[in-house]
């Protein structure tokens, strides 16, 4: 049932129906893959890992920009998939949507994302959550609301992690929005006067959809590019390649602890 909330807005219908016209479990035979994946947004890390350590390719999706692959090794004695899920909401949440179909269950995201705290350091890591939904794919999974939380178990897990590695981190909500390149100075204030302390393109997709499918889902970011002063300061975020790696390993662990 189609419910209006006080809006002409048609991106504030939501509509409860759990059953789709496309629905991916219809067009997805169900396989038998690893209950453990890791969403990784580095393709490079992806790339990498996947032929250093010879991983199946066990499942492919072909969407118009081209092949994505699922792969799959053994991780601390366990089965773990891992995957790169392009960029941005739509295709992020789309890809998920696929690899549950599938018959995976249990993800934990990892990636990069601008910072709204000039204190917030090149590489610190940040748990999500929850995030301000500033885009529009979640608006088909759940209510309309300004906010989503993160599944408070998963992001348990994730600490649990990442102490028991003696890595620093910090928790904060994140700012998820669809233009990269509209992320004005007004809307920054605006947002860190929220609580955001970061900046993305997925999170509060990824937990709309897991939440609505039921299956378990956490985010670990690595803060990069600097947003919090007048001017831009890009960091070289992307040129960070242990800490992505590292990002990498750490999400493979906590995703089999869950």
């Amino acid at each position: 049932m189609i419910t209006k909330t006080g809006s002409d807005f048609p991106i504030l219908e939501f509509d409860d129906s759990e059953d789709a016209l496309i629905e991916p479990s219809r067009f997805i035979r169900a396989g038998t893959p690893p209950e453990h994946c890791v969403i990784c947004f580095f393709n490079e890390v992806v790339e990498r890992i996947a032929r250093e350590k010879q991983a199946k390719n066990f499942f492919n999706r072909n969407w118009e920009s081209g092949k994505h692959k699922f792969y799959e090794i053994e991780h601390l004695g366990k089965r773990l998939a891992f995957f790169q899920p392009g960029v941005g909401a739509p295709m992020a949440a789309g890809l998920l949507e696929e690899a549950i179909a599938f018959g995976m269950r249990k993800f934990i995201a990892c990636g990069g994302a601008g910072v709204l705290q000039s204190d917030i350091k090149l590489g610190k890591l940040v748990v999500v959550t929850s995030a301000v939904r500033d885009e529009g794919t979640s608006y088909h999974y759940q209510r309309p609301s300004r906010e989503i939380d993160a599944q408070e178990g998963t992001v348990k897990v994730i600490e649990q992690t990442l102490l028991k590695n003696s890595i620093p981190y910090i928790k904060g909500k994140t700012w998820t929005t669809d233009a990269a390149y509209r992320e004005t100075r007004e809307k920054i204030q605006l947002r860190r006067t929220e609580g955001c302390i970061t900046v993305d393109m997925e999170a509060s997709a990824f937990i709309a959809v897991a939440n609505f499918r039921k299956v378990k889902f956490g985010q670990i970011l690595y803060s990069g590019d600097d947003l919090s002063g007048e001017e831009w300061d890009e960091r070289n975020w992307g040129k960070q390649k242990q800490v992505r790696e590292n990002l990498f390993w750490l999400a493979a662990e906590t995703c089999l602890n869950l």
